[in-house]
């Protein structure tokens, strides 16, 4: 896709490490330091859209991001995950997983996904349904 900025070659010179099916960027800018992305090299609009390949390849260079700033930063613990859609944070429609280190002494320091999910005021202005439950 000529207008995504995370297809190849405009993001070839801030790659960290790569393998058939991925690659791993820092996250410019981001706080935390030491923040990282793995991203597929084909084009696929959100983490449902990824092959078993891509899938198996993400895990790999996770574990490898993950070492390389483990060692690098000796993070405390670690938030991953994906975003997917505007309402759920996407903001660059290629699919990317986030790997954050987090750190103790954060003035957010324990509050994860859940914290956002749990806040009262993150409720939607209209009812939903209650979800479907197998019958047993």
């Amino acid at each position: 896709m000529p207008d995504c900025p995370f297809c190849l070659p405009k993001i070839e010179p801030e790659i960290v490490v790569a393998n058939d099916h991925c690659y791993a960027i820092y996250t410019q800018g981001a706080t935390p330091e030491g923040s990282a992305m793995i991203i597929p090299l084909a084009h696929r609009p959100t983490v449902f859209d990824l092959t078993r390949k891509e899938w198996a390849a993400t895990q790999q260079l996770l574990h490898e991001m993950k070492k390389r700033l483990t060692t690098s930063h000796a993070p405390d613990g670690w938030n991953v995950g994906w975003n997917v859609g505007s309402v759920g944070g996407q903001s660059v429609d290629h699919a990317h997983c986030h790997l954050v280190p987090r750190y103790e002494g954060e003035p957010l320091a324990g509050r994860g996904l859940r914290f956002w999910i749990k806040d009262p005021s993150n409720r939607p202005p209209h009812h939903l349904p209650a979800p479907q439950t197998r019958p047993a």
